[in-house]
């Protein structure tokens, strides 16, 4: 089966009826496959997995934000983070067999390529591009969303599980590039019960302030405050910006 044919295969395997089928031959590029053939008169799946990327992240916030409309911002960033990473977009590429698919130099294939999860997340990313560009979000949504409900209770579970700790850090790390920084400002009464106020930093600034009977106990209700406050985040460039 040559390469046309295997595409074209593919195609029909998942039911997406491709107008241009080089879109998703190109889809199916992976880089290695085109140092390995310079002769080959297309691209590989880079600039694809780009789009597609930011598919994704548009179509499962419109998605969330219509199923779950008592869902607090910080939450619906949570779930949409727990659905695009690249562990959980790799499991997608696998249900549909993307990896045997690949268009893939012998070399990458023969060290494991075809099973690697950055591989399979990037080749996930590019299908959905090229799905979109040649027909519709409401095709992505026909591919996508019915793998997304397979997994969507275990990621609901976790991000409402989740220490504000850790959710704190994996926000703000993820929309301002920043680590939270927490400082202790008090600590009151005697050594038995002593209650401690903890501040917690984004940049320069304070974003919550917690107290508790334990400095842990305190920088978790500062980091679930500051989480509180997410659409009042700043960059810390902005910071830099105001303070002047």
């Amino acid at each position: 089966m040559d390469e046309r044919e295997s595409i074209r295969a593919f195609a029909e395997r998942h039911g997406l009826a491709f107008g241009d089928l080089e879109l998703l031959r190109t889809a199916l590029t992976h880089r290695s496959y085109l140092n390995e053939h310079p002769e080959v008169d297309w691209d590989d799946n880079e600039r694809l997995e780009f789009l597609g990327d930011a598919v994704l992240d548009f179509m499962l916030a419109e998605s969330f934000y219509l199923r779950f409309p008592q869902a607090r911002e910080g939450e619906l960033t949570g779930l949409r983070a727990a659905l695009v990473r690249r562990d959980t977009l790799a499991r997608f590429a696998e249900q549909l067999g993307m990896g045997e698919a690949l268009l893939m130099g012998h070399g990458e294939a023969e060290t494991g390529g075809r099973g690697r999860a950055a591989t399979l997340c990037a080749a996930f990313e590019a299908l959905v591009g090229a799905l979109y560009l040649d027909q519709s979000l409401a095709a992505v949504a026909q591919l996508v969303l019915p793998m997304v409900e397979v997994e969507l209770a275990a990621a609901r579970t976790e991000v409402v599980d989740k220490d504000p700790k850790s959710r704190l850090q994996e926000l703000a790390q993820g929309l301002l590039g920043v680590t939270p920084r927490y400082r202790t400002v008090k600590a009151e009464g005697p050594d038995h019960a002593r209650t401690f106020t903890v501040e917690v930093y984004l940049g320069e600034t304070v974003y919550g302030v917690g107290e508790g009977h334990g400095k842990q106990a305190a920088a978790r209700r500062a980091a679930a405050a500051a989480l509180a406050r997410q659409a009042t985040w700043a960059t810390p460039a902005s910071d830099a910006a105001n303070a002047l």
